[in-house]
């Protein structure tokens, strides 16, 4: 039996992952774009943050039901994504442990990973932006976790954060503003719709850049 292959598996090794263009065109865009494009849905938990400021990721979500303070069904998942695929992970509210560190980054970098989401701690961080694999946590903590081959967990099923259901094979989109999960099916249409919203807004600098208030383009009243 293999690390990513438990005996009593609750895996889903095969899944519709959003097509590599689109990856590519959504990845063009800024978060905070993408997400008004989608109709203000899929803003995941704002205390997702980046390691490194610079950390930036986009791709097909690899989503991961792990136990509380146990990291094994995260090395698992590491194992069974494919280059690109980004791991999105629940830690079931046990946010105190760092399920993540030097190793794994190293290991998800040379596999060609995507990048990391967790709703849970990290640890490492100087390492983390050294070897830069993109990575976005709650929090750093150095408290280690368990690796129970026991442990009840899933891959590659439907994850809740907050109000936004990430299903795997979903986009996922972080830069230093934050993170948004858009349904496969619809990322070619919030692409084309970040595409006119970009447009729009750019014509909007060009006229204040001419004088103009945001008032009167807007077509908002001056006064109450």
């Amino acid at each position: 039996m293999s690390i990513h292959e438990p005996e009593d598996s609750r895996i889903r090794r095969k899944i519709e992952r959003v097509p590599p263009e689109q990856v590519h065109s959504a990845g063009a865009f800024p978060v905070a774009t993408l997400y008004e494009a989608a109709g203000k849905v899929g803003a995941l938990p704002c205390v997702l943050k980046p390691t490194a400021t610079s950390f930036q990721l986009c791709g097909p979500a690899v989503t991961v039901d792990s136990p509380g303070g146990d990291n094994l069904w995260i090395h698992r998942a590491l194992y069974l994504a494919l280059p690109g695929d980004v791991l999105v992970v629940r830690v079931d509210d046990a946010y105190e442990h760092g399920y993540w560190g030097e190793i794994m980054s190293t290991a998800a970098k040379l596999r060609g990973l995507g990048g990391l989401v967790i709703d849970g701690g990290v640890r490492d961080s100087v390492l983390l932006e050294r070897i830069g694999f993109p990575v976005f946590a709650r929090t750093l903590c150095i408290r280690g976790t368990a690796k129970d081959p026991r442990g009840h967990g899933r891959i590659n099923f439907p994850i809740v954060f907050d109000d936004v259901t990430i299903c795997a094979g979903d986009l996922i989109v972080g830069d230093h503003d934050g993170l948004v999960a858009i349904p496969r099916l619809r990322v070619a249409e919030v692409v084309e719709t970040a595409i006119e919203r970009t447009e729009m807004e750019e014509q909007v600098i060009e006229r204040l850049n001419q004088g103009e208030s945001t008032l009167s383009i807007y077509g908002w009243p001056e006064e109450t």
